[in-house]
Order: C-alpha cells, then structure tokens, then sequence
C-alpha cells in the first residue's frame, strides 16, 4: 500500500499491530465501517502534526469518525495493550525477558490549551496544565503512563502511575531509579507494595551546567523522542484518556519504526 504522507504507517509497521487492532464492532456501537489502517493512519496523522482533527486531509477519512474511534480505543484500554504487546516483542528480540527487573521514572510538566478538562499549577516548574508521568525499562520503552493535573506532587503522581502497572510487571521489577523528587516517604512505599528498590540518583552539589545522570537520562530521551510529535508539545486534548492515548501512540510509532528496521 502507497503511503500517502510520510506519517503513514509501512506494510512492515502495520503488520506489527494489526492483530491487537478490532476489525469489526464489539458489542453495542457504531458498527466498523471503515479500514482500521485508514483510521489509524489519519491518528498518526494529527500525532506528529498536531493538527486538529477537523483539518485531516480529505482524503482520509472523516474526521469525526477518526477520532470516535481514537476516543474508543482509549477507553477500553487498546493503546495501552499495543504498547505493551510491542515492548514486550521489543525485549524479546534484544534477548532480553519480556518483562523488566529495572526500570526509570520521571514526570513531565506540560501545558494545557483551552479545550478544558483536569489541570493545575506546577509551582516548581511555572507550568500551568498537567503532568505525563512515565516509567519505562532501561532500554527507554514506556511500560506505562499515567496523566494528571499538573499541581499532584510528583511522589503522589508515582504512587498512581506504580499501581497502574500490569500486575505481571509489577512482580518482575526489582529496581526503580529516579530524581530526588521522588524522595521520602515512597521509598518505603514502593519497598512495601511492589518489594522493590527505589533509589534516587541526584546531581552532584559542585556540578554546574547540564549532567548525563546515571540512569535517569534514559527516561530523559524517552520524553524527547515524544518531542518529535507536535500534538504533544502542549496538551491538547480535553481528557485525561485523551491524554494518555497520544503518549501511548507515540511510543507505539517509535516501536514499529524500530522493529519494522530490525525486523
């Protein structure tokens, strides 16, 4: 199939998805009338563009029906189980367990737009929106996502991101790095709820300028590999779903591209 914009998916990316994407309607709803990989080239589309979803180009198709199904595959958690399903191939093909021991956590303050819905005002940061707070393996790819107003503390924020994890991860993990926000009191927390080892690498007092930091740049890259999308340069989206589904798509787009390169 020819791809019309440079954001369209390769037969080679395509084929890695596929099989996780439904092909007809489940249950009560609109019935699936169109072609998924259509659907989800339009959403790639308004991803690394930013556009708004009126301003699809006409010849993908109508921008209403996009993005009802964008919304619903938010809902019912199928971006989530893409990304899972692509880190754990991931893993697997640089031989490594498909779950990891390691992992990096680390917030992200972003602004909002006035499409409305949850926010808040990061003093620390002089952000007024939300927070993308991410964990990902020591190779850089998400294992989850949770997004919050911006003024939750980032101690709290981990709690809510740590319990979202697939109970599967959640087993495997032995070690979390991360930034002295992180400090205090959810070092014994996370010893207690996933028998794990938090342990916060911080700058160096004398060090002046910027610092590659042991682990955390990881995490750090894995936040400017989203800096390649435009509809995550604020946050755009009027709910948090919203939110979450263009942070999973975009670590979904990074997969296939790797993949679809080693493969």
């Amino acid at each position: 199939m020819p791809n019309r914009y440079s954001t369209d998916l390769t037969d080679e990316q395509w084929d890695l998805i596929r099989r996780f994407l439904p092909t007809e309607q489940e249950g009560r709803g609109r019935p699936m009338e169109l072609e998924v990989r259509e659907v989800v080239d339009a959403i790639l589309y308004v991803l690394r563009t930013g556009c708004q979803w009126a301003n699809l180009p006409n010849d993908y198709p109508n921008a209403n029906s996009v993005y009802y199904h964008y919304r619903k595959w938010c809902l019912d958690g199928t971006w989530r189980r893409v990304n899972r399903a692509l880190r754990q191939q991931e893993r697997e093909e640089r031989d490594r367990e498909p779950e990891p021991t390691g992992a990096i956590l680390d917030s992200q303050s972003i602004e909002t737009t006035e499409a409305g819905g949850p926010r808040g005002y990061d003093a620390g940061k002089g952000v007024w929106g939300r927070k993308r707070h991410v964990i990902t393996d020591t190779v850089g790819n998400v294992l989850d996502v949770v997004v919050h107003a911006a003024d939750i503390q980032d101690r709290d924020g981990a709690r809510l991101l740590l319990n979202r994890l697939w109970e599967q991860t959640q087993k495997q993990i032995e070690k979390i790095w991360a930034d002295g926000a992180y400090a205090g009191q959810l070092i014994d927390w996370v010893q207690e709820n996933l028998d794990a080892l938090l342990e916060i690498v911080e700058r160096e007092e004398e060090q002046d300028g910027f610092e590659v930091l042991p682990r955390r740049w990881v995490v750090e890259r894995t936040f400017a590999w989203f800096g390649r999308y435009r509809r995550l340069s604020k946050d755009y989206e009027r709910t948090i779903r919203s939110s979450e589904g263009m942070i999973y798509l975009a670590s979904i787009h990074t997969m296939t591209k790797r993949l679809a390169r080693d493969g």
